[in-house]
This record gives structure tokens, sequence and C-alpha cells, in this order.
């Protein structure tokens, strides 16, 4: 008697496994899953293609224009002839901003799109986990906290980085003494040391004069650490108060910018609801920023002022200019992104796609040697060329202000 034949055959794994469907429906799945890849691929392609080719000469285009900012006139080495003249030296890295913003944009659209699908076939098998929907929502209030995060570092220590108009609003926004944030800088390079006379006195012997408080308050040399008052200004000693006080400024800071500008959003269809919609996202949206500048600052206080004294060796010389040389500016810039959960969620994502290629660009040169432009091109063209693709087939993944942007102007 004949044995029956057993199928050794491994069982296909992986999302496109055919195993729950009937064997006599599996050919006919596969004809059309092979059907409508022949009829799909050669559309995505020639889109992506086409944007490739139109978003590389379009930034070739851009690229043609010299800047001042990007030239620079090297003097001639020494020992060369006399009758050598200075040689200009041309950069790249003047659309590095719009490069990083279509980067942030097509990583958005790949990962959403793969977490998505991911999405999907957890909850067809009923295995969407708590751990899963809480990464879902906080996904992009966490982007936008690093992003702040990598910011409000490169204003602090290394403002180069930053655009100049994006540095002059944090510095407007933050209103403090900048002979404060000087200090604190050269702590961070060490030309500012507690216990030892480095001719730095000056620096802050300024605002004692100018705040009526003692001179030796801005001595390092004497007083270890520099007062917390110091870093309040002009709201007194307490922590706490600082902290209120900073809030009820920033609030009506930020309501001076965003109520007109909602009042005029709203005007275009002007009713009761309207009117009470524009005043709730003003007060909202000052608040969240309001509460940002809150936190950074409570932050410098609580590492050098409430927590860190209180650790081991909190109170040594050491400690205490380790804490100013960059611990309590750090702890200000990991708080103070959290702020952005008292913003509605649509409001979240909007935010953090916008802060996240201006993080980006602190990590990465501001100028470069021209003879690399072809990548930032290449990077810039690829991007763009999947944003443009995912917005002619797939628009809702595109998400936020511009995605809505894009959907308007590419369906005409």
């Amino acid at each position: 008697m004949a044995m029956p034949a057993v199928d050794v055959r491994p069982a296909r794994k992986g999302p496109l496994r055919l195993d729950p469907i009937p064997e006599i429906l599996r050919p006919l799945i596969r004809a059309y899953l092979l059907g409508y890849a022949s009829a799909v691929a050669p559309r995505l392609l020639a889109r992506w293609l086409s944007t490739f080719l139109a978003a590389w000469f379009g930034l070739r285009l851009l690229h043609s224009y010299e800047g001042r900012a990007y030239t620079e006139t090297v003097p001639p080495k020494e020992g060369s002839a006399h009758n050598s003249e200075p040689q200009t030296v041309k950069f790249a890295g003047r659309t590095m901003d719009l490069t990083l913003f279509a980067v942030t944009r097509a990583v958005d659209v790949l990962v959403g799109d793969l977490w998505a699908r991911h999405k999907a076939r957890r909850l067809a098998s009923n295995g969407w986990s708590k751990a899963e929907r809480f990464l879902s929502k906080f996904v992009d209030p966490l982007v936008f906290a690093a992003s702040s995060g990598l910011v409000m570092w490169a204003w602090f220590y290394h403002p180069s980085r930053l655009p100049r108009s994006y540095n002059k609003w944090i510095t407007s926004a933050a209103s403090v003494d900048l002979r404060l944030i000087e200090a604190l800088r050269r702590c961070h390079s060490g030309e500012f040391q507690y216990g030892k006379e480095t001719g730095q006195a000056h620096l802050l012997q300024g605002m004692c004069v100018d705040y009526e408080w003692p001179l030796a308050w801005g001595d390092p040399a004497v007083v270890i650490p520099i007062p917390c008052q110091m870093v309040h200004m002009s709201s007194g000693p307490s922590c706490e108060y600082h902290a209120a006080s900073r809030f009820f400024r920033a609030w009506k800071w930020s309501m001076a910018t965003y109520l007109p500008l909602t009042l005029a959003l709203a005007l275009r269809n002007p009713s009761r609801k309207a009117l009470r919609r524009a005043i709730i996202s003003s007060c909202r949206s000052s608040s969240f920023l309001a509460t940002f500048i809150t936190l950074f600052y409570y932050g410098v206080c609580l590492s050098r002022t409430r927590v860190g004294p209180r650790l081991p060796g909190g109170t040594t010389i050491e400690r205490r200019q380790s804490m100013d040389s960059g611990i309590c500016v750090g702890t200000g810039c990991l708080l103070c992104g959290w702020s952005i959960m008292i913003e509605t969620e649509s409001r979240r994502k909007d935010i953090a796609l916008f802060v996240a290629p201006r993080a980006l660009a602190t990590v990465l040169p501001r100028r470069y040697s021209l003879d690399k432009e072809w990548r930032e091109r290449l990077v810039f063209a690829a991007s763009t060329a999947v944003v443009f693709t995912c917005v002619a087939e797939n628009p809702d993944r595109v998400r936020g202000v511009f995605g809505k942007l894009l959907k308007m102007v590419l369906s005409k």
C-alpha cells in the first residue's frame, strides 16, 4: 500500500501568505496580485521618476545662484609667488533647510505607510497591544520634544547652527539678559570657572550694577555658584515664583502674536462660533508656548538649585561647575518640548514636522564643499519624488496642513 505524499515545504510566512484562503481560490488571488502589481508599478515608477527629474533640475537652478555668505576669499599662502592673487572659494549648503524639509516629509510618509500596514495587520488579528497604541499616540510629541531639545541646545551653545531669523525669534521669546547667556556659554567652554580668577567677573558684575545686586555675586572666584536670583533677573529668589511669572509674561507675549492671526482667519467666515474657536485656539497655543518657556527655565532651576545640590557631592565646586557647564541647560532642553501635549493632536503633528528639519540642521554643517553638492541634490530629488508620488496615490498619507495644500494644488 503506497504511503500518501506529505508536503514538507515550509509554510509561507509574512503579510502575503495565502494559508487562510481556500486552496481553490489561491490561483485567482495570485493572478489578481500579479496583475495589480504589473498595472500599478509602472505608474508609480513614472510618477516618481518624473518628479525626481523635476526636483533635481529645480534645485540645480537654485544652486546656480551664488550667495555672498557661501563664498570666501582665501589669501595667498606664505611662500607663494609675489604676484599670487587671493582665491575665491565657493561653498554649498544654501538650500540645506529646503532639503531637510523634504527629507523630513519623505521619512514621515514612508514610516507612516509602514506603520499603517503594520497596524492593519495587527488589528485584523486582534493583536493590537497597549504599547503599540501608546507609541502611535505619542510619536509626534516625542519627535517634537527631541527636536526642540536639539534646537534649544543649539540656541544656547551653537547659535550659528540656526538660521538668523529663527535665532532672533527664540531670543525674543526667551526674554533674558544676554549677559547671563554669555556667562553660561563661557562656563560651557571653560572660560568661566568657579573658584578661580579667570578675568570673567566683569561680565556679570555689569548685571549686578543694573539690578542693584552685590557686586560679589558676579565674581565666580568669590560666589559659587551664580545665585539663582540672577537667573531669575527681576523675579526675586523663588524659583517657583519665577516660573509662574515666566508663564504669565510668555502667555501675554504669545497672545499678542496668535490672537490677531486667528481672528483674521475667523473673519473670512464671521460667526459667533468662529470667534469663540479663534479665541480658544489662541489661548491654547499661547499656553503651549508659555509652558515651553516655563519648563525650560524651571528645568535650569531644578538641576542647579532644587535637585542638584541635594545629590551626593552636589555642593562641591566641581559639581557646581558641571551643573552650570551644561547639565542645567540640558535639563531644560529635555523638559520644554513636552509642553506640546497642551496642543490638539492635529496641531502636534504639524508643529513636530515644522521643528524636525531645524533640529536636523543643528547636527549637519550649514556649509560644505561644493564638490559634494550633488549629494544634496540627490537626496532632495528622491525625497520630493516620494512625497509627490504619495500625494498622487494616497493623499491622506501626507499629513498636516502641508499635505492638504499639496493635495489642493496637485488635484487641479
